[in-house]
């Protein structure tokens, strides 16, 4: 494709928002047919689920075996694709071209936009699997089991606790971050430099051309609502699990289905306050807070904890992240096939289903960024913190359980945080700072999905009606319910998996228009200088 084939049209954007002009005497404003169908299916998909919540629970149990075991390679090469392709746009001259043009500047401080970034990417998740998947790995490793990575370290202590956080920090390093890069990247400089709207179709304009307003474009929008959707209750119910069993553990609340769906209703509550306040008063002001709690949290666990051990294994869990980066990420590796299907395309799938969600937030906050200021600070910051954030955890974890307290080990995936806490001083006001985090993120998590899908449905419009925002918080809180309802952690995990498969063909393809966009951005003043001389 040329040059001037991917150039803007400005009739195309006047003609697709003019189109919408029908539904704005409603006291709407969305776009047509995306919200109308998204809407439908899902609240459809909900009352199914509560009405047969047996056959939900079945079918979700089939589904997420068939998909990451038959389709496991290529969930693992789509995240190596996607990791090449920032490092190109780093080293490359195409990483010069600013978010907005030559002349913008960053709305945010770094400190702002970091804050905003954890909360609405990987908030809840550090916190669930922060200290249970390090365990995790950690056994399997030592004993030898199926799901043990790149086969265990079988009776050695040492190398089963290197290992098994080189695979943790694998799940939350370099590869999630590159999927909300790209993603973040192609919506921030087709929406900041080529005046398109701020929706998903419009990163794939230099593929499909004027098509993008039609269904084409129509299709990959409501395919980026119910992946953000499902990705978002599947964290939402995560937390909530993880919250009530910290709850249970710290005072004896019922662990129970009631007390999830209890929770939700509370929070969602909390999160529509949040909407109703807006982007500034509401998600950046929780996502501040948020920030400040997790690393008070990090800062006191670093101090009362085995302090030496840490610092001796932040630098050594870095290095053997980096060693063991390329046989983890092997798609066609063998003798790790349960490591493989049960954790890393889970969430391969899991962050590809949150990618139009966080892909979109991070794009709200980061105009005025160069590509190489973007790629470097969503790929490298985060992974840097998440292995500070999984070695004084997990650390902690793993040197309590190498002493000889078998607590950890023993205990359900969501209470291992809190039992860990339990054997630290100040534990009762530690494990209500991290049940508050929890709750927070989940706040954040739904006030920012909220204001992502809303900006899909409404055609890539930013400033739409708050009734809109609210419609879809209560229904991404409906959704965790539904969900959990009908097959609890099997059935969140199925539907981040059945979303995050087409999503993951999707992504590539965005890749591809991506740089094609860019390329031409960069030889636009080339060619405008041509012309002058011509002329």
């Amino acid at each position: 494709m040329s040059t001037e084939e991917t150039q803007i049209p400005e009739e195309s954007v006047t003609e697709y928002e003019v189109g919408q002009d029908n539904l704005q005497r409603f006291g709407l404003d969305i776009h047509n047919p995306v919200f109308p169908i998204s809407a439908a299916v899902i609240i459809t998909f909900v009352a199914l689920t509560l009405l047969f919540p047996e056959a939900v629970d079945g079918f979700f149990g089939w589904l997420r075996p068939a998909i990451t075991s038959t389709f496991d390679w290529f969930f693992i090469l789509a995240g190596n694709i996607f990791v090449l392709f920032c490092l190109y746009l780093v080293l490359s001259p195409l990483g010069k071209i600013r978010l907005g043009g030559k002349d913008a500047r960053p709305e945010f401080t770094y400190f702002g936009w970091f804050s905003m970034l954890f909360a609405a990417g990987m908030g809840i998740g550090l916190m669930f699997y922060g200290v249970s998947e390090p365990i995790t790995h950690f056994t399997a490793s030592l004993e030898g089991g199926s799901a043990a990575p790149l086969g265990g370290a079988v009776g050695n202590e040492l190398a089963s606790r290197r290992l098994g956080m080189a695979a943790t920090i694998y799940h939350w390093g370099l590869h999630p971050w590159a999927i909300y890069a790209v993603v973040g990247l192609a919506l921030a400089f087709f929406s900041y430099n080529w005046g398109l709207p701020l929706t998903m179709r419009s990163a794939f304009y230099p593929l499909l051309g004027e098509r993008v307003w039609g269904w084409p474009g129509h299709i990959i929008d409501i395919l980026a609502v119910f992946a953000t959707l499902f990705g978002l209750a599947t964290s939402l119910g995560l937390g909530a699990q993880q919250a009530v069993a910290g709850l249970n553990y710290l005072f004896g609340i019922p662990d129970t289905l009631f007390s999830n769906i209890v929770l939700i209703v509370l929070i969602t509550g909390v999160a529509l306050l949040s909407v109703l306040a807006g982007l500034d008063a509401g998600v950046k002001r929780l996502s501040q807070i948020n920030m400040g709690l997790a690393l008070l949290l990090l800062a006191f666990i670093f101090a009362v904890g085995p302090t030496l051990v840490l610092v001796r294994g932040f630098f050594g869990n870095g290095w053997e992240y980096i060693r063991e980066l390329i046989p983890l990420s092997n798609p066609f590796g063998r003798g790790d096939d349960a490591y493989r299907t049960g954790w890393t395309t889970f969430y391969w799938a899991w962050w590809m289903s949150w990618s139009p969600f966080v892909g979109m937030f991070i794009a709200r906050v980061s105009r005025g960024r160069s590509v190489r200021e973007f790629i470097t600070c969503v790929l490298l910051i985060p992974t840097i913190v998440s292995v500070i954030w999984m070695t004084v955890f997990g650390g902690t974890a793993l040197t309590q359980t190498i002493a000889g307290f078998d607590g950890i080990v023993d205990a359900a995936l969501e209470v291992k945080l809190f039992v860990m806490l339990d054997q630290l001083p100040l534990s009762m006001i530690s494990s209500f700072v991290g049940i508050v985090l929890v709750i927070v993120f989940f706040v954040t998590s739904s006030d920012s999905g909220s204001l992502v899908i809303d900006t899909i449905t409404a055609g890539g419009k930013i400033d739409a009606p708050v009734s809109q925002r609210v419609f879809w918080a209560s229904f991404e809180g409906l959704v965790a319910i539904a969900l959990l309802a009908g097959g609890g952690l099997a059935a969140l995990q199925g539907a981040a998996i059945t979303t995050g498969f087409p999503f993951a063909f999707l992504l590539i393809a965005l890749c591809w228009s991506t740089f094609l966009g860019l390329r031409a951005e960069r030889r636009k003043p080339f060619l405008e200088n041509v012309r002058a001389e011509a002329s």
